[in-house]
């Protein structure tokens, strides 16, 4: 207890007089949260960090709007995905120790898992490339979500009902978190420690990460954690989302402040864990089977930013919003904890860099003037459905108001075929071959390619064929389908019907939950049907009536 009580004060001293920036720089930070600066609203912490100290450090807003509370860096915030290069970082260190192998097939831990007939390495789910379906999009197929769960087996129970996986291990990356949250049960059943109790004892407290922990019980009292909220309306008013009883880790669930991740930081340039391998395992990137590189390492993604190297990962569930994001040439991190639903973390960070990086950093492609526009395509040339061969994953591109749109955003032309939706994001159009396609990639990484589809349209006597119940035992959940004013809506549960889009033949598009696919029996009848969502492919079930 002496020995933590010297270790907080020490970093007190540390963190109340960091080497200050120069004021302007301070003020055009400030300028990039001015939204959140407010006593009546939530808000972030901010920390700036070069050669292994803060040259800025500052938060905005409320921590507890019902207590008036206000953020400070030492608020505690849920890091939701944030939490996984520390899950990676235990198994590493377990290795280490000699109670794994990253090499080591999960079943060999836990051999209540299917058996899909392939080997599936702890290395496969550090890097998302074991073909796992992620638990949180199951969850929600069956009308669930992280809310309703009671225990980890709940989650066990879910995955050992899968029959398949969304591909064969090594093949591809699909970014699941069923795979961190079985890491942790692997560190448990390994080490015979909980996953909190072994990064207590192997990284916060070597660290001093006095305020930091994985969550896994709910009836722990965290001094200085913070409630998240989501907007109400657009009067300013807010709703509280976050869960006190979620005590779920691995994939998710560390506890930390902007503070304690100064500490994290430091550690990736002068290790001070283990027996030496863990900044290398933590930064090497996956390769697939076919020799393909992938952009995430262990519980990281390794990219660039505006031409310079950066890891980076983020965090969101509940009304948190979190980043860190790491420039390791320059020496130079930002982490920003937020605890709005509407905040914007990465980009929050990506602008605080550009503040204190400027000469560093390529410049952003400038906007194209009204005229050279005119000279392109019409956007709608590349309007309509798109469906991908191996996902069955729709995508819809529509124009509004002269503008591309997807996903309910406006694109931003970059040249004739060429277009992005954040700046890191490309999308391309191609027509050469008779056929328009699309290919999105980020970081100069293929995450989707796909044909377009022509309209299809069906009538009430079409439909029909389609209505009825569906059971599937992988979700241990039923689905509705009934016809409404012309069209085909989905029920699950008491949740409200959802539309489902007719695309192609026996095949729909979802909203919510991504494309249906329809199967008939011998005599043509519909018989049953597969979900395909981005990380949950071909989920069955079987039609009841």
């Amino acid at each position: 207890m002496r020995f933590a009580t010297i270790l907080t004060v020490s970093l007190a001293f540390l963190v109340a007089f960091p080497a200050l920036g120069s004021e302007d720089d301070q003020q055009r930070v400030d300028r990039i949260f001015a939204a959140y600066d407010k006593a009546n609203s939530p808000g972030c912490a901010l920390g700036v960090i070069r050669d292994g100290s803060f040259i800025y450090r500052k938060a905005y807003g409320t921590a507890s709007l019902e207590l008036g509370v206000p953020l400070t860096p030492q608020s505690v915030f849920y890091m939701g995905s944030v939490s996984k290069q520390f899950t990676a970082a235990s198994i590493v260190l377990a290795a280490e120790q000699g109670f794994l192998s990253l090499d080591d097939d999960v079943h060999k831990y836990i051999p209540e898992l299917p058996d899909y007939g392939h080997s599936i390495t702890l290395r496969q789910m550090l890097h998302h490339t074991s073909g796992f379906r992620n638990y949180s999009t199951l969850l929600y197929l069956s009308g669930q979500s992280e809310s309703d769960i009671r225990s980890k087996r709940d989650i066990i129970d879910l995955v050992e009902r899968q029959k398949g996986l969304n591909n064969n291990p090594g093949d591809e990356f699909i970014y699941s978190d069923t795979n961190y949250f079985m890491l942790a049960e692997v560190v448990q059943r390994a080490t015979k420690k909980s996953l909190a109790e072994f990064a207590a004892e192997n990284i916060f407290k070597p660290l001093g990460m006095v305020h930091t922990r994985f969550y896994d019980d709910h009836s722990l009292v965290l001094s200085d954690r913070v409630a998240a909220y989501d907007p109400a309306g657009t009067d300013g008013r807010f709703l509280v989302d976050w869960s006190t009883k979620f005590d779920i880790v691995g994939a998710g669930g560390l506890m930390s402040s902007v503070d304690d991740l100064l500490l994290w930081d430091r550690n990736f340039y002068e290790n001070r864990l283990g027996k030496g391998t863990l900044l290398k395992e933590l930064q090497t990137r996956g390769v697939l089977g076919n020799g393909t590189k992938i952009r995430y390492a262990l519980g990281l993604f390794m990219g660039t930013y505006r031409g310079l190297p950066i890891v980076e990962h983020g965090g969101a569930l509940f009304g948190y919003r979190t980043e860190i994001l790491r420039f390791p040439q320059q020496r130079f991190t930002v982490l920003c904890l937020c605890n709005l639903s509407t905040a914007g973390p990465r980009n929050l960070t990506q602008k605080v860099a550009a503040v204190y990086l400027e000469k560093n950093l390529q410049p952003e492609p400038a906007s194209l003037s009204p005229s050279v526009i005119a000279r392109f395509p019409d956007p709608s040339v590349f309007a309509g459905n798109y469906i991908d061969s191996p996902g069955h994953l729709a995508a819809t591109f529509s124009v509004a108001r002269g503008n591309l749109v997807a996903w309910g955003l406006s694109l931003t032309r970059l040249g004739p075929n060429r277009f992005t939706s954040s700046g890191d994001d490309i999308i391309n159009f191609d027509n050469s071959g008779g056929h328009m396609r699309v290919t999105i990639d980020s970081d100069d990484e293929e995450i989707y390619a796909a044909s377009r589809i022509e309209e299809f349209h069906l009538n009430d006597a079409d439909l029909a064929a389609f209505a009825g119940a569906y059971r599937s035992t992988e979700l241990d959940a039923a689905y509705n389908l009934a016809i409404n004013n012309g069209n085909l809506m989905l029920r699950i549960g008491q949740n409200p019907a959802g539309k489902l889009a007719p695309i192609a033949k026996d095949m729909f598009g979802s909203d919510e939950l991504g494309t249906l696919i329809f199967h008939r029996d011998a005599t043509h009848r519909v018989s049953a049907l597969s979900v395909f969502s981005i990380d949950a492919r071909d989920v069955s079930f079987t039609k009841s009536d």
